[in-house]
């Protein structure tokens, strides 16, 4: 009897599950399995998030000196590179990256570029052939020629001596040159002026790829749309530009005497202490021979950087400058400065840059790390919007409220990736993902509110998002197709960042557990699993179901309303159900025929083990509609059907 009993409960057991399949595509144990993270922690990366006791990284100074020749736009260089081995392990050899070489002809960058089409990224039919020119290797300590080999923008250094574990060091001597492209790839390039050009460097100099326990050497070459993965470190540049230029430049001049008039000077220190913008420069100025200490031949700008993951720089002798104080917590002060031409200035444009880039550096500090640099300065160029430590660079033409959102996404930059010093090459969602969320908070915190947006409807881009054609988040940049990458790795991780603010942790217990994740893995290199697990543990919550349908698949959500039915006069049945693969708390909002409103919330584990649940309304009469997310809160890629009505 009790086989016969076990067998036809089996049985009824797969025909429910088969019908079930049916009519959805949700499966609860994908979604809620207990083996999301792929390991249980290591010595480097503890199971709660943290970096664990045995976590390294290695370092790496630079010393550049570099001249720019305003005729050619051919920069010339020289380098050292101190580059220190933490590692538990020897390295017989180093390789470096050397980014400009994308626009190289034959780079593998540029044969990837669509024919006739367009990128940002490059162009396949440009005739520029750029890229680094490489003169000298040498051994610092023996003053010996290097044995490289240069493949593609990597470059490898095989060593006679391997460096040795947990502390060794090795410094590099590089000659070398490069003409700057006028259009660089939406990174670096030259901005025609009726006073000058504006030259922005950006992968000026060979920088060491990261050597980390995830991967060892990180040897990803540049493409385009992949950004970059870079060691932390010290920073001494010398930049010589024809004196009539002025260089501005990621971290603190060091010879203002040298390069500045002393009325420029005397200005600086005016807007060091004020909170309005301050003209260091004008534009009646640009034009006059005594904006400048010297009117002939080269001026060379000194410039310190301590503890950035990269540098950069903008030179021009069309600029117009300004500056005001940037008021940080605990008393600290920092400078803002913008330069721009007299194309840019006027109404509703770069005016406003500094306020800008004030309000920007100032809100972010106060609401989650504070700002670790001396300057942040802001560059009009050619580029649409391309951020380095200290310094971006903006488009020129940008009016007010363009200018206000590019400025504070680019310096939103400075979170993430350059405090917190994720994989661009990789996962380029969790500096641009994590930066458009935080861009939508500063969007209503500026100026009281002043650009501040009304709430997206969800309901017009989810085809975008969600569709067909729409890509996992954890796919790297360079494998995504072009027109995908606003959309996966910009804002459906903001979108999903401010769901978990808003609706489903909290704003007090994300804002506690995002802060926290900045604070553990400030100047050190977090993964993915890093911040999930951060996120987990300082929330308290498992949000194994959430990363899974939102980060890593490309899950869609379809909840619906299946029936009503009454249970003699006690209450109101609704059966709801999920019928995809993607699930989320629900919101049910219902109302009587005597006009009885109410709201209730059900937690997302009601999917936990089904896709089909009935919930009791307490209501002593007939409803005249019930409702899942009214507000259009979740991506349901079917609002249809989320209504009932009698």
């Amino acid at each position: 009897m009790q086989k016969t009993i076990f067998v036809i409960t089996i049985i009824a057991c797969f025909y429910n599950y088969s019908f079930a399949q049916k009519i959805s595509n949700y499966e609860p144990h994908k979604l809620f399995s207990p083996l999301f993270y792929p390991d249980a922690g290591n010595s480097a990366r503890a199971a709660d998030g943290n970096p664990n006791t045995g976590y390294w990284q290695n370092k790496v100074d630079y010393d550049i000196k570099v001249s720019l020749n305003e005729n050619t736009n051919l920069v010339t260089g020289s380098i050292v590179i101190n580059y220190k081995n933490n590692s538990p392990r020897a390295l017989p050899f180093l390789w470096l990256q050397l980014d400009q070489n994308l626009f190289s002809k034959g780079s593998r960058g540029q044969a990837r570029m669509p024919v006739g089409g367009r990128s940002r990224y490059g162009n396949a039919e440009s005739g520029f052939d750029g890229g680094f020119k490489i003169s000298s290797v040498k051994i610092v300590s023996d003053n010996s020629n290097a044995d490289y080999l240069v493949t593609d923008t990597r470059m490898q250094i095989r060593l006679k001596n391997a460096l040795k574990p947990t502390g060794d060091v090795i410094k590099i001597k590089i000659d070398y040159s490069f003409t700057l492209p006028e259009e660089g790839a939406d990174r670096c390039g030259i901005l025609k002026t009726k006073n000058g050009n504006i030259y922005a460097l950006a992968q000026w100099y060979p920088r060491m790829c990261v050597y980390d326990e995830t991967e060892g050497w990180n040897t990803l070459p540049y493409l385009g749309p992949s950004e970059f993965y870079l060691e932390y470190g010290d920073f001494d540049f010398a930049i010589t530009v024809p004196a009539s230029h002025i260089v501005v430049a990621s971290g603190e001049l060091q010879n203002p005497t040298e390069v500045l008039s002393a009325a420029q000077i005397a200005r600086f220190v005016q807007a060091k202490n004020s909170d309005k913008t301050v003209m260091i420069r004008t534009e009646e100025e640009v034009t006059q021979a005594s904006s400048r200490p010297k009117q002939t031949g080269t001026l060379t700008w000194k410039y310190k950087m301590i503890n950035a993951r990269d540098i950069s720089w903008s030179s021009s002798k069309a600029f117009i400058w300004d500056a005001a104080r940037i008021n940080l917590p605990d008393g600290k002060t920092a400078l803002a400065q913008s330069a721009y031409p007299a194309e840019s200035n006027g109404n509703a444009r770069w005016s406003r840059a500094t306020e800008y880039t004030k309000g920007s550096i100032e809100n972010y500090s106060k609401r989650w790390y504070t700002y670790p640099y001396p300057n942040a300065v802001n560059v009009a160029t050619n580029i649409a919007g391309m951020e380095y430590p200290g310094i971006v660079f903006c488009k020129y033409t940008d009016e007010n409220a363009d200018l206000f959102g590019v400025t504070d996404h680019e310096f939103g930059h400075t979170w993430f990736p350059m405090i917190v010093g994720s994989n661009e090459r990789k996962y380029g969602w969790m500096d641009e993902g994590f930066n458009t969320f935080i861009n939508t908070l500063a969007l209503q915190d500026f100026n009281k509110g002043e650009y501040k947006e009304s709430a997206p409807n969800t309901s017009m881009f989810l085809n975008f998002m969600f569709g067909n054609t729409s890509e996992s988040i954890l796919s790297t940049p360079d494998a995504m197709k072009e027109v995908n990458i606003g959309m996966m790795l910009y804002y459906k991780p903001a979108y999903g960042l401010t769901l978990l603010r808003n609706n489903i942790l909290g704003v007090d217990r994300f804002d506690y557990a995002f802060r926290e994740y900045i604070k553990r893995w400030a100047f050190k290199h977090p993964t993915p699993w890093d911040f999930f697990r951060t996120i987990d543990n300082a929330s308290g919550e498992n949000l194994d179901w959430f990363w899974k349908s939102w980060f890593i698949e490309t899950y869609k959500l379809d909840q619906a309303i299946k029936d009503v039915n009454y249970s003699d006069g006690k209450g109101a049945i609704v059966t709801l159900e999920n019928l995809d693969k993607m699930a989320m708390p629900v919101i049910l909002s219902y109302e009587t025929v005597s006009g009885i409103k109410a709201v209730m919330n059900l937690p997302v584990e009601i999917w936990n083990n089904t896709s089909s649940f009935k919930v009791k309304l307490p209501v002593k009469e007939a409803l005249k509609y019930v409702i899942i997310d009214a507000e259009k809160i979740y991506p349901d890629m079917n609002y249809l059907n989320n209504k009932w009505s009698q």
